[in-house]
């Protein structure tokens, strides 16, 4: 069900707004019209935690109409789907008969709705009036003929109403706002990882679909050598985290209020993200490897960041590799403070705009430690990214296999023997994770799989609890508290 604070007094089916006709909203309420806008963005392919921040500036939304706008926005994509079969049921009408942009403004309707402590009078009105505003009057009354049939029943009562009979995926994609394929995915990956048995999955994974719905807190780093916890914790609303020795929870605020964060010192970053750098570097590697570390994939730059402050820590160069012009910048920005420290210590950061898959080629047995956080679905973030369930098709898969499979064989290639390649994504979908490592190592006799459960500590130092049986880590939000991230850790042999 949709997260809300508390959950919003019954309505009960004769209610209705009282709003006189000539009173009601005749143009689009900030909040309400930044929401739609981030809608029709995501609809034209943008991403909706990069766009948000973009909409707030450009609309001058105060800190208060902003956390309204990106709940009303947020919460609509992640439970598009139960919205759509209750607008469908609704309208009367398959939802692929309603224009695209009268659909976003019924989605946002039902969420106030059936989502939000919004009175139902409010909501009917100023979504009517968005109605006006972006598509014209005469949407107008059917966006408001709808309205008034969702509220003639309860978030619960519409549930049970268009869920489909008999169980299964069909009714869990429904109930929890997933499409079928991904549900069935997640089932796969929770067996697949060891983390469920047949008699366990099916609580396993209404948990697992439950915690994609609920809004994650804002999860800090203290870049290494750069900032600390402490200073953090200090200058926000924040506390340290349990689950990452350089972490901090936000509580509330705006994390680019924090000067650390402004100056590129600290960064916003899941806590799953965070453990992937943390373990390459605590692996041990011999004496005599090339003091380079390698970030095969390092676009938009999180994990590069924390990677290169603890290479300098230890004394070492950082080369990050990204392919796309545009994420390279990104790279570039989000590193500026590291590269300023690495050129005053002499130990440079090269951030390339190049093809990761033709590294190991260029540039054979050339650094002690290397990370392939690889392109994926994104099925381990869709708590933090919603669309994504969305926009991914399961024919994605065929074309991100191999590069997977090129990107994990071009950073073994470029490891020096007795160095370390972490493989990392943020997918639990065994088709990215375990089919990956296993199709590659199998081809190569210089390689040996590492229990990577070891190198995961929390705060106090200790093992990360509930890894499972190893090898390989998988981290999941009903577990850990973060995004569901996959590491495998393989050591090229020293007599390779």
């Amino acid at each position: 069900m949709p997260d809300r604070p508390a959950r919003p007094p019954h309505r009960g089916p004769r209610q209705r707004s009282r709003t006189a006709p000539a009173q009601r909203t005749r143009r689009a309420e900030p909040t309400r019209f930044a929401a739609y806008s981030l809608l029709r963005a995501v609809a034209d392919g943008a991403y909706a935690n990069l766009e948000m921040p973009k909409i707030i500036r450009q609309r001058r939304l105060e800190p208060r109409d902003a956390a309204f706008a990106t709940e009303l926005a947020f919460g609509t994509l992640r439970w598009q789907g139960l919205y759509d079969a209750v607008v469908a049921v609704a309208a009367d009408r398959p939802t692929e008969r309603i224009d695209p942009e009268i659909l976003d403004v019924l989605r946002l309707g039902a969420h106030q709705l059936l989502g939000m402590r919004v009175p139902a009078h409010a909501a009917a009105d100023q979504t009517v009036g968005l109605a006006r505003t972006v598509v014209g009057q005469g949407a107008s009354g059917l966006v408001n003929a709808v309205l008034r049939r969702v509220t003639e029943r309860t978030l619960e009562e519409w549930t049970e109403a268009v869920t489909p009979q008999g169980g299964g995926a069909a009714a869990l994609a429904v109930r929890h706002s997933h499409p079928e394929w991904v549900v069935s995915a997640l089932r796969a990956a929770l067996l697949g990882h060891g983390r469920a048995t047949p008699d366990t999955v099916d609580a396993e994974l209404g948990a697992l679909l439950a915690a994609d719905n609920v809004p994650p807190r804002v999860h800090l780093v203290a870049r290494p050598g750069l900032a600390t916890v402490e200073e953090l914790v200090h200058d926000s609303d924040g506390e340290p985290s349990t689950t990452s020795p350089v972490g901090v929870v936000l509580r509330s605020g705006d994390p680019g209020r924090i000067a650390a964060v402004r100056d590129g010192r600290a960064a916003v970053q899941d806590e799953g993200s965070q453990h992937l750098a943390l373990a390459l570097a605590a692996v041990d590697v011999p004496d005599g490897l090339p003091a380079r570390w390698l970030d095969l994939c390092a676009g938009p730059g999180g994990k590069a960041g924390v990677l290169g402050a603890l290479a300098l820590e230890a004394g070492a160069a950082l080369t990050a590799v990204e392919v796309s012009p545009h994420r390279a910048d990104l790279v570039r920005s989000s590193l500026a403070p590291l590269i300023e420290k690495a050129s005053a210590a002499s130990r440079p950061v090269d951030i390339r705009t190049a093809d990761g898959r033709t590294i190991g080629e260029e540039e054979p047995a050339a650094y002690a430690r290397v990370l392939v956080d690889a392109p994926c679905t994104g099925l381990g973030a869709l708590r933090r990214r919603p669309e994504a369930r969305w926009r991914r098709q399961p024919s994605d898969l065929a074309t991100l296999g191999p590069l997977q499979r090129a990107l994990l064989t071009s950073a073994l290639d470029a490891v020096a023997p007795g160095g370390v390649v972490a493989y990392a994504t943020c997918s639990p979908h065994v088709a990215e994770t375990r089919f990956v490592v296993s199709d590659v190592v199998k081809k190569r006799d210089d390689v040996e799989v590492l229990d990577a459960r070891p190198f995961l500590r929390d705060a106090s130092g200790a093992p990360l609890a509930d890894l499972g049986d190893g090898p390989h880590v998988q981290l999941w939000p009903h577990v850990h508290g973060t995004d569901a991230m996959f590491l495998a850790l393989l050591r090229k042999r020293p007599d390779a």
